[in-house]
């Protein structure tokens, strides 16, 4: 008899499985394919190194104006993924440490729910008092004529070679972040998106500022339409018609839809032993991530809140004080930072102006736009945007938007502040750390 059993070893999974066995429970946690899950395999971790790689080719040349001559680099795509791909190995083997060093039962295979409390797993049925479902979310691509030639993101890591030409199909994190690292990689990057700006869910001035920068980065961008269909062509080095909506007709090597992820809850028992899903085959839980059904519990991207690993892996860890600890702390979901590893990137902590203007009678918003002092030798004409969000009654700091080099770095730090209420009064007396971009966001004194 298991007091926990876990269904995924990914973020949420894995850090659930280690406190609750640091707790003193008996865990056994159960994976069929990787340990890491999408995070350390096919998304975050990966996604990483291929923005560094694609962003030396624009360094290389922002070199000269520094003095640096650096001939004409060449790219080897083989190297980069192949070395990936032994970090990657490296991680996986941390992981899989982490657990067995806190005493938890590894097992290999696809677990399935067959009662409250029974989970079967290559033909054997193990008894515990709780069950954690943590099997993420997978990639999602629409169905039409030729959608068998497209490729989703996961492959996106495993190209045997790069195309000259492609198709990025989205308009959320994945789609601008893959958008960015082809075009930084020298390929002909178009991106198509149905909607009529990109990152829907973001600040508008951070949306309409990333647009006019992307588009210098040679991204060619083609907002409210959409791909209907794909046929083969006679040519190796682009055998695919892509056919847009517009009427426009491309010829590329690669089609990515990035077109979102939906839950991972297929094939695991879990309407069968009643647990009630949502319109998108989320997972429905309460406050504790507890199902409508006792015993079982649910964490991460399969429950559809917030697809993002550090939000899995505090959800995990309030799973595991609940059942084995004491003092729980709950997850603040008002306040979530979160960057976008676009070129330039994209970090945000709290509202958006809209969301604030629609809950706050008094806002005040304050913003800068500028050219890095880097960039006024290198030549470059990226500029930063950075944003705060202030309620105009309190002098509370609400949020806090960018877009520009090292956002995330930056963002992160501020969210330590808004989440500590600090107030724009606050922001105004700190000293800024001088030359840097950051300090912008203690300089901005007059609202716009």
């Amino acid at each position: 008899m298991y007091d926990l059993v876990v269904i995924g070893a990914g973020s949420g999974g894995v850090r659930a499985a280690r406190v609750a066995a640091q707790l003193g429970a008996k865990v056994a946690i159960i994976e069929e394919r990787f340990y890491g899950g999408t995070c350390v395999n096919v998304g975050c971790v990966p996604k990483k190194l291929f923005v560094y790689a694609s962003h030396y080719g624009e360094d290389f040349h922002d070199a000269q104006g520094f003095g640096w001559d650096a001939g004409s680099p060449t790219f080897n795509w083989r190297r980069l993924v192949e070395n990936k791909d032994n970090e990657i190995k490296r991680l996986n083997g941390i992981y899989e440490n982490l657990l067995k060093n806190a005493g938890v039962e590894i097992i290999d295979g696809r677990g399935t729910i067959k009662s409250p409390g029974h989970v079967e797993v290559n033909g054997e049925v193990l008894q515990t008092k709780h069950i954690l479902v943590a099997t993420g979310s997978k990639s999602f691509t629409p169905e039409f004529p030729g959608c068998e030639h497209s490729v989703d993101s996961d492959a996106m890591f495993y190209l045997e070679r790069l195309p000259n030409k492609a198709i990025v199909v989205g308009g959320g994190y994945i789609a601008v972040e893959f958008a960015g690292i082809l075009a930084g990689l020298g390929v002909e990057t178009h991106l198509v998106y149905r909607g009529p700006r990109l990152l829907k869910k973001f600040d508008g001035d951070i949306r309409d500022f990333l647009h006019d920068e992307i588009v210098k980065k040679g991204i060619h961008l083609h907002l409210e339409d959409d791909v209907v269909a794909i046929d083969k062509a006679d040519d190796d080095t682009a055998p695919y018609l892509v056919k847009l909506k517009s009427g426009v007709t491309l010829q590329v090597g690669l089609t990515l839809h990035a077109t979102g992820r939906t839950p991972n809850t297929a094939g695991l028992g879990l309407e069968q032993s009643g647990v009630k899903l949502g319109a998108r085959d989320e997972v429905l839980v309460d406050d504790d991530y507890q199902t409508n059904v006792p015993g079982i519990f649910a964490v991460g991207d399969v429950i559809d809140r917030y697809q993002l690993t550090p939000v899995a892996l505090s959800e995990g860890m309030y799973v595991a004080n609940y059942l084995f600890g004491e003092n729980p702390v709950a997850l603040d979901y008002e306040r979530i930072p979160t960057a976008v590893f676009s070129q330039p990137s994209v970090a945000t902590i709290g509202p958006t102006e809209e969301e604030a203007r629609a809950n706050h009678s008094n806002i005040k918003v304050f913003r800068s736009s500028f050219r890095a002092l880097k960039n006024t030798l290198s030549g470059n004409q990226e500029r930063t945007m950075m944003k705060l969000i202030v309620d105009g009654d309190t002098d509370v700091v609400l949020g806090a938007h960018m877009v520009g080099p090292e956002a995330a770095e930056i963002i992160q730090g501020l969210a330590v502040a808004i989440r500590a209420g600090a107030t724009k009064a606050i922001f105004d007396t700190t000293i800024g750390i001088h030359p840097s971009s950051a300090e912008e966001f203690v300089t901005m004194r007059q609202p716009v």
